[in-house]
C-alpha cells in the first residue's frame, strides 16, 4: 500500500514589507559628525577624508601631530600663530583659513581655554551663515561653540555667551535645514540658560550677604 500523500499546506506569502520613503531612507544614513567631533576626526585621522593629506599646509600637520601625541600647549601656540599669519596673508574668509580656525578652536579646547573655543566658533558659524551660505557648516560650528559654552562655568560669562549663541542659533533654526530638524538641543540650551541665571541668582544674594 502507497504510502499516504503528506497534507496538502497552503501557503500564504506575508505582504512584503513597504518600502519606505526617500525621506526616511534619509533619515536611517548616520548623523555626520559635526562640531568639534568632526574636527578631531580629521586631526586623528579617522574620518572619511583620513589624516590631512601631505599637500596640506605645514602649520596644520604640526598641528595635529601635537594633538596626537599630548602636546596640547605646544598646539595651542602653534595653532594661534598659524592663524594670525594666515589671517593677515589670505584674508579671514579664505577656505583654507576657515579649516584652520576650526582647528585652533577645538586646540583651545582642549587647551582650557573654552572661551576662546567659543569665540572662534560662532565667529566661524558667523561667516558660514551669512556669506557662504553653507547652513551645515554653520550648524558644525555652532555646535563647536556649545560644546565650548557648557565647559565655561562662570554664570555671568555663560549668560552673556550663551545669549551670542542663541541669537545665532535661533536663527539658523528660523531657517530651517539641520538646526531646525534638531530642535531638541536648541531647547537643552535654553534650559542651561535658565539655569546659569538661577545660579548668577544665588551668587549675587551671597555675595550681597554681610
Amino acid at each position: 500500500t502507497p504510502a499516504p500523500a503528506p497534507p496538502r499546506t497552503h501557503t500564504h506569502t506575508a505582504p512584503a514589507a513597504a518600502r519606505p520613503a526617500p525621506a526616511e531612507v534619509a533619515d536611517l544614513r548616520p548623523t555626520p559628525p559635526r562640531g568639534f567631533d568632526a574636527v578631531a576626526e580629521v586631526v586623528l585621522g579617522e574620518g572619511e577624508g583620513g589624516a590631512p593629506p601631505a599637500s596640506a599646509p605645514t602649520a596644520t600637520t604640526q598641528i595635529s601631530d601635537a594633538v596626537k601625541s599630548g602636546r596640547i600647549d605646544a598646539a595651542a601656540t602653534l595653532a594661534e600663530r598659524a592663524l594670525a599669519e594666515s589671517s593677515r596673508a589670505l584674508g579671514p574668509e579664505h577656505p583654507d583659513v576657515l579649516r584652520l580656525t576650526e582647528l585652533a578652536a577645538y586646540v583651545a579646547y582642549l587647551a582650557g581655554d573654552p572661551e576662546r573655543a567659543f569665540r572662534l566658533s560662532l565667529e566661524l558659524a558667523a561667516i558660514h551663515h551669512h556669506r557662504t551660505r553653507d547652513a551645515e557648516a554653520a550648524y558644525s560650528n555652532v555646535q563647536s561653540a556649545a560644546t565650548a559654552w557648557r565647559a565655561v562655568r562662570d554664570p555671568e560669562l555663560g549668560m552673556a555667551l550663551g545669549r551670542e549663541l542663541l541669537g545665532l542659533w535661533t536663527r539658523l533654526a528660523d531657517g530651517g535645514g539641520v538646526a531646525a530638524e534638531d530642535a531638541e538641543e536648541l531647547e537643552t540650551a535654553r534650559a542651561r540658560m535658565l539655569r546659569l541665571a538661577e545660579r548668577a541668582r544665588r551668587a549675587e544674594g551671597a555675595a550681597s550677604r554681610p
